[in-house]
């Protein structure tokens, strides 16, 4: 039986796709080549933006068309939130609404083991790991609580053996990813004294504290979860967890967070990021930004541009205002029109690249640990390798192709490109 799978969206839909295709070639399926046509497809979709809807829709079409007696399983938030529009496209057979049924979907296939996670992840150099699921928060121009508002954390021997196995088996990261990561242990705590609750840094800590060569990586995290004993786990372990955090800001400016029903001003953001850098050197802190929300006006655009200079971000993701239909963002009066958001988001992006720039600079003759990731060619026939920095930032380095997935320890020299070059390498 020949499987082919697609997924959209976020690193969450990644590892759960992940889990069902290790699940399947357990039983005898393989992976079709890409001309080869399929007995089965996994589609996991996404419902973030209404483009994503739409290329949900389109990816299925495409599997059925190229794959006309196949099978075709729908899972993921767009399943979710319209399960009978999914239903009605072509060879659809199963739509699944929850994620939590991903082990009986194996045990219908006929899996009888059902794993408890993932050993491998395809040809990636680093592996994601989920280890919670579902969001409580009700910000208004998010959907994804509507189709995951249950929460749901792994337990952590569940956790803590899959990132054994899969550091055992190469991979030299791992990203703890889940839908609202740092609410990772929150359900369990509501019967608890809180001396016994479970946290994030809990988790970390236990896998910081496992042998091997490997390193860990959070993926967002929202800024009231960047608690002392966080980032007292990441202090404490600098060479096991990476001195990087992805803390969601979505704006700078009071009032548009407010409209936005965020859970702080902005001088709560910026003191978290101060707390990070007063007990990291040099910690990498990057962001998501939205411009254009409904009714942001010059001034508050510019407040949003302050903050990022104050915190001094490495990298900003920058994403204007899309419509989504069923958030109350969608029905908000004063719609800023296409133009605005583009001249704003480019604004943005060139501040990005500056503090960009500055931060990359500030790293200049420190020590690095690097994950190499490819291999290309410098033009002028030498070998040049690619990595990622434990500080997230992009890396060239002289060398040959045989250490791609290898962690490398390197000196920083100079800023080219939005990357680092590094002169100096250092055994590790």
């Amino acid at each position: 039986m020949k499987l082919k799978t697609v997924t959209l969206g976020c690193k969450v839909n990644q590892y759960e796709t992940e889990y069902l295709r290790e699940g399947l070639l357990g039983i005898g399926f393989r992976d079709a080549d890409e001309r080869e046509a399929a007995d089965l497809c996994i589609v996991n979709t996404c419902t973030v933006t209404a483009e994503g809807d739409s290329k949900s829709r389109q990816v299925i079409r495409r599997l059925a068309r190229e794959n006309p007696a196949s099978r075709i399983v729908v899972m993921g938030c767009y399943a979710t939130r319209a399960p009978e529009e999914v239903a009605g496209l072509p060879n659809v057979t199963e739509v699944l609404t929850d994620k939590r049924e991903l082990p009986d979907v194996l045990g219908r296939f006929g899996v009888t083991d059902i794993p408890t996670g993932i050993s491998g992840f395809g040809r990636r150099h680093r592996a994601y790991v989920k280890v919670q699921d579902g969001c409580l928060l009700r910000c208004s121009f998010c959907i994804i609580p509507y189709v995951r508002p249950q929460l749901a954390s792994r337990p952590i021997e569940h956790i803590v053996d899959e990132v054994r196995r899969l550091a055992s088996r190469g991979y030299r990261e791992v990203v703890l990813t889940g839908i609202h990561l740092g609410h990772y242990g929150v359900e369990w705590n509501r019967e608890s004294p809180k001396h016994e609750w479970t946290r994030l840094s809990h988790l970390v800590r236990r896998l910081a504290e496992l042998p091997g060569d490997f390193r860990v990586r959070l993926s967002s995290i929202e800024a009231t979860e960047v608690t002392r004993e966080l980032i007292d786990v990441m202090a404490d372990h600098p060479e096991k967890v990476c001195p990087h955090l992805h803390i969601s800001m979505q704006s700078g400016s009071d009032s548009v967070l407010r409209r936005m029903r965020r859970r702080w001003g902005a001088k709560r953001f910026i003191d978290r990021c101060e707390l990070l850098k007063e007990r990291l050197d040099r910690p990498a802190i990057t962001t998501d930004v939205i411009v254009g929300f409904p009714g942001e006006t010059d001034a508050e655009f510019a407040e949003t541009i302050d903050v990022c200079r104050q915190v001094g971000f490495s990298k900003i993701h920058i994403f204007p205002f899309s419509v989504r239909r069923g958030t109350p963002a969608a029905e908000m009066p004063n719609q800023l029109p296409k133009q605005v958001k583009h001249e704003r988001g480019a604004a943005l992006a060139l501040v990005e690249a500056e503090l960009r720039d500055r931060y990359f600079d500030s790293l200049r003759g420190m020590t690095l640990r690097v994950l190499i990731e490819s291999a290309v060619g410098d033009g002028a026939g030498e070998d040049v390798t690619v990595g990622t920095s434990c500080r997230y930032a992009p890396v060239e380095i002289a060398g040959a192709d045989d250490e791609v997935g290898s962690l490398v320890k390197i000196v920083a020299n100079s800023v080219k490109d939005g990357r680092l070059t590094a002169a100096t390498r250092i055994n590790l």
